[in-house]
């Protein structure tokens, strides 16, 4: 058995989080915490890698801010995600979209998988 392994199991909780990958368009809904408050904001946008495995598990997610693009890597087990919501299933050949960074316009879109 591996010690470090053996802490992060006793000190990092598992989310149960849905299915995802690259490509597909989620929002993320995670609490920030403004001196003593605490308040959960929304970050929607296409998810252009999942990264790691197990408890070091991260994604990143891309978003158009006005002409400006943002992108944000959350981890996937913090305890500051409050529920992750798919809006659409993105059809990709690739498991890491970095390409999707420097298109506009209608290369930028990403064909939608049929959802049953």
């Amino acid at each position: 058995m591996d010690f470090i392994k053996e802490l992060e199991s006793e000190l990092i909780e598992m989310n149960t989080l849905p299915d995802f990958g690259s490509g597909d368009t989620v929002d993320v809904s995670y609490k920030i915490k403004e001196g003593a408050k605490e308040r959960i904001q929304q970050f929607r946008g296409v998810v252009l890698q999942r990264k790691g495995s197990g408890r070091t598990e991260s994604f990143t997610v891309r978003k158009m801010s006005g002409n400006i693009g943002v992108e944000r890597i959350f981890p996937v087990h913090s305890p500051f995600i409050e529920s992750i919501k798919i809006t659409k299933k993105g059809s990709v050949r690739r498991a890491r979209i970095f390409y999707f960074r420097e298109r506009t316009g209608k290369s930028a879109r990403i064909k939608e998988k049929r959802m049953n």
